[in-house]
């Protein structure tokens, strides 16, 4: 079944960096969710394959000049609606309530229920709820209820039960609010009644269709990650010949990258260029602190190392990439008001001089999706289980000016921490795990002498999509053990520490 045959909830992108979290727990149920900007027209929201709609939440006020509104008609139609934060208080605002500032609250919250039934069915009295706000609902329109409240809003959840529109001052798309999917999937399949058929079966075969309609050559740059991989299988499996990847070696891979991913392409039996760029990366680096100026040169390096290879192996038509839902709303270029966390080299298009069009097929799925479309395409785990790396590969784990010394010690020290994980059989139970290193030198005693040395830091995560992640709890001798290898293996570094921050507030990557 193809997208345009799938049932889907419209999700209005108010700025939110949660907002693409949003639609990957409405796809968790198996019901398409597309992330729209929140002006977008009304016929292209409330299209007849659509059958709800979630207003994001978002930084504005709604008594702002110029605070982002949906186009009239949305909330008039006869489609539920759910708004969520700033989503719940436009929802106020429009049909006639009042919104005040209040002081921030940011942080869990008990949440009275009033009634289990609709948009709470199955649900205990009170549930866990993830606050993060400076304005609510002071008066809440004519035709609407309260239906919960916490100790700090009394109108934390209201409803105009004839319309079907809803409003929630929390965040039931974290992970903080335990309960929210079942919020999330009374509304869109109970309330709306989404047909639960959109899956990566689903997924793969319409892309592959769209994707087989491309008649040009397209240059696929591959880093053998999963996302670039299967982005790379999807195009293959496609238009076969047509499609030639190409690995860029830019001397800030991890432990035999090149050598690894030369290895995958041909268990892949998927033709592969390498290109060693490695000498121009790091001299183009050699003086830059700045972790947006470092990610701004490697995407314009890779361009031009792009660029060059096309002129020479050409002519092609299209540069594919392996780009993520997450890279999108991390670098605030998904239609709505987010500002930008940080921006990623393969996002935000090519400059028209480059004279090629681009393709990303991956661009609306989530890390544990694309793994998904990986096994519907028989790709081995071995691949698919791969740890996410940075395309800015270790640039970004070095802070400060990236030396020699400093790219060795990070790569030595993620090889360690990488293979302790190994080891220790938690792989797969991790989503990154890695060191990082900065120009922080610690006092520490090697032999009978004291010495300056490097800090490192180990930084292991668990996750699920990238959007949110908690630090992994790894038992103490596990980290000892990293510790003590570190110190002994890599002579430079006197101190490790372990990084204890969760996202948010912290990301996953140190810059």
């Amino acid at each position: 079944m193809s997208d345009k045959e799938s049932d889907r909830i419209a999700v209005l992108d108010f700025g939110s960096q949660y907002s693409h979290l949003i639609c990957r727990r409405i796809r968790d149920f198996s019901v398409r969710a597309e992330l729209l900007p929140f002006d977008t027209d009304v016929d292209k929201v409330l299209t007849p394959k659509t059958k709800g709609v979630i207003f994001s939440g978002g930084p504005s006020s709604t008594y702002t000049e110029n605070a982002p509104m949906p186009q009239q008609g949305i909330l008039e139609s006869d489609i539920p609606v759910l708004g969520i934060c700033y989503g719940h208080q436009i929802i106020v605002s429009r049909c006639g309530g009042v919104v005040k500032r209040v002081s921030r609250e940011y942080g869990h919250s008990t949440l009275m229920i009033h009634n289990s039934d609709g948009l709470f069915e199955g649900l205990d009295s009170s549930i866990e709820a993830w606050m993060s706000h400076g304005d609510e609902a002071e008066t809440i329109p004519s035709g609407f209820r309260v239906i919960g409240h916490t100790s700090s809003a009394a109108a934390a959840a209201i409803c105009n039960d004839s319309n079907r529109v809803f409003g929630l001052q929390f965040h039931p798309e974290v992970a903080h609010t335990p309960k929210g999917s079942d919020i999330l999937h009374n509304f869109a399949v109970k309330i709306c009644g989404a047909r639960q058929n959109w899956t990566m079966e689903t997924f793969t075969t319409s892309t592959i269709k769209k994707l087989s309609g491309i008649s040009d050559r397209v240059l696929c740059g591959v880093s053998g990650g999963v996302d670039s991989s299967v982005a790379a299988i999807l195009l293959h499996r496609a238009i076969g010949d047509r499609l030639r990847c190409v690995f860029v070696e830019n001397g800030l891979l991890r432990h035999n990258e090149a050598l690894q991913v030369t290895e995958m392409f041909a268990e892949l039996d998927i033709p592969m260029d390498v290109i060693d760029a490695s000498e121009s990366f790091l001299n183009l680096l050699r003086d830059v602190d700045d972790p947006e100026d470092k990610r701004s040169i490697i995407g314009e390096e890779f361009v031009r190392v792009f660029t060059e290879y096309s002129k020479k192996n050409g002519p092609f038509q299209w540069l594919a990439q392996g780009t993520l839902y997450p890279d999108v709303i991390e670098s605030g270029v998904s239609g709505g008001p987010a500002a930008v966390i940080k921006s990623h080299h393969n996002v935000g298009g090519l400059p028209e001089w480059l004279g090629l069009d681009i393709i990303e097929p991956l661009r609306d799925l989530y890390k544990d999706e694309v793994r998904d479309v990986g096994r519907v395409l028989g790709v081995p785990s071995k691949f698919l289980q791969r740890h996410p790396f940075p395309g800015p590969g270790l640039a970004v784990r070095i802070m400060g000016r990236i030396t020699p010394n400093k790219l060795r010690i990070c790569r030595q020290a993620s090889r360690i921490v990488e293979e302790e994980i190994l080891s220790a059989g938690m792989y797969n139970d991790i989503w990154q795990a890695y060191a990082s290193v900065g120009d922080d030198l610690a006092v520490g005693v090697v032999g009978d002498a004291r010495m300056h040395g490097h800090i490192v830091m180990i930084r292991v995560v668990k996750s699920v999509d990238a959007m949110t992640a908690d630090w992994a709890r790894l038992d103490h001798a596990l980290l000892e053990s990293m510790s003590n290898r570190i110190t002994n293996e890599i002579d430079e570094v006197t101190w490790v520490t372990y990084a204890i921050s969760s996202k948010p507030p912290a990301t996953i990557e140190p810059q």
